[in-house]
């Protein structure tokens, strides 16, 4: 179906093909006017999207309905349900991440370091946009928004394509970024949404687009992300899955663990952020697992434990070799009793998906040791999975979490879509 059209007839390959490029020349057009855009300029799109935002509320969660409907009626999975949902809580922050983007630092033109070397020449490491930015994604309609907004802040024209479940909201939010370009008098063109929800969109994106996009951002579930991670034909940045950890610890203070692992799990379940498996050491499991696994069952959390978590309570169930790599996105988590910090961060190292995990003592030479080895993007000491969140960091937003170890890692906010080039001044000089 073409949103834009309202045409509900199949798309040919042709048609998607003079679609999808379409966009590209423009996102093409766009960037070389928004990578030279004061930040003041910038600034005011976001400012006057924020207020579309709040001035659309109603229409927004209006079409947001609409989707969650479709949604049930498709019966999607509960996290994705949830992924999807807006409410005036939810539709608030969103204004407010525009806002708090605004109010950071343009990083474009930063110089990032300066020399002179011994024959006079002056160079300069100067931040720049990375380009023309693709994101797919699935369900969070919130991410037009984040996404929209950390690409105009960077300088990046962006070209999003949401999932079919979320297509009326994204559109909704969407028109509001729309908004604040025109009030700014910049190209309506730095943000676009791909008109369509036919797949075929998406191959054509990742696999025929080079000469337009320069980096691909997928956020969304498993498939989704190997399938991008496989079939793309420019840089991509992305995780493929967040297997979190959390590692209670002998020194460990009980109260402090139980609220840690209780919202690291139970907050929201459906995020990459929240913990699937929880690691306790086993010289201190009589005093913490009764209080910790009965804290996550009381809550509506199952657990599926080893051997010694089994017998700690009758409602534990026995885990399998499978459980430790799930990413459960759901009220279940997979708790084993190791043999120490050590233990704990070979299971980590074994199992994990370096994405975020976490340590919870009252021990600062063990906390260091977790913190220094475990080799995840995000390490905690004393909190929450669950602050695995670029607005967490300070950032405003996220376009989501990265797991690689080339360009960006963690949190991929304003700066980490951002690169570098080298200025060189001088005096005549020549090379013997």
């Amino acid at each position: 179906m073409n949103e834009r059209s309202g045409d509900t007839r199949p798309a040919t390959a042709e048609s998607i093909a003079s679609l999808m490029r379409g966009l590209g020349s423009a996102a093409r057009a766009a960037e070389r006017v928004l990578a030279f855009a004061p930040a003041t300029v910038k600034n005011q799109a976001l400012l006057a999207a924020a207020t579309a935002l709040r001035e659309s509320g109603e229409s927004i969660l209006a079409a947001n309905r609409s989707d969650l409907a479709d949604a049930e009626r498709r019966a999607l999975a509960p996290a994705m349900i949830d992924r999807l949902r807006l409410d005036e809580r939810r539709l608030a922050a969103m204004a407010a991440g525009l806002e708090e983007i605004a109010a950071l630092a343009d990083p474009i033109g930063t110089v990032l370091a300066a020399w002179t070397r011994p024959n006079g020449l002056r160079i300069e490491r100067r931040r720049v946009p990375l380009g023309v930015v693709g994101i797919i994604y699935e369900s969070r309609p919130n991410v037009t928004a984040d996404a929209g907004a950390l690409c105009l802040k960077s300088g990046n024209p962006v070209i999003l394509r949401g999932g079919s479940e979320s297509a009326r909201s994204s559109a909704a939010i969407h028109a509001c970024l729309q908004a604040g370009l025109a009030a700014a008098g910049l190209p309506r063109s730095c943000i676009q949404l791909v008109p369509t929800t036919d797949r075929a969109a998406v191959g054509y994106l990742l696999a025929d687009m080079a000469e337009f996009i320069d980096v691909i951002v997928p956020r969304g579930g498993k498939s989704l992300i190997a399938r991008v991670q496989n079939e793309a034909r420019v840089p991509v940045i992305g995780h493929l899955e967040g297997i979190c950890h959390v590692y209670v610890d002998r020194g460990a203070e009980l109260e402090m663990a139980c609220r840690v692992v209780l919202n690291s799990k139970m907050r929201r379940t459906g995020i990459c952020g929240a913990a699937e498996t929880l690691l306790v050491d086993r010289a201190a499991a009589a005093r913490l697992l009764p209080r910790l696994i009965a804290t996550l069952i009381d809550a509506g959390c199952e657990v599926r434990g080893d051997q010694t978590v089994c017998a700690t309570d009758p409602r534990v169930l026995a885990a399998t070799e499978a459980d430790w790599h799930a990413e459960y996105l759901d009220a279940i988590i997979a708790a084993r009793v190791v043999d120490g910090v050590d233990a704990a961060i070979e299971h980590i190292a074994r199992y994990g998906s370096q994405h975020t995990d976490c340590i919870v003592t009252e021990d600062a030479q063990t906390a260091e040791r977790f913190l220094d080895r475990v080799d995840s993007a995000i390490v905690l000491h004393n909190a929450s999975t669950q602050f695995a969140d670029g607005g967490e960091f300070g950032m405003g937003a996220e376009i989501g979490i990265s797991t690689d170890k080339f360009h960006a890692r963690g949190p991929v906010g304003v700066e980490q879509l951002t690169s570098y080039k080298y200025l060189v001044h001088g005096a005549g000089q020549t090379r013997p």
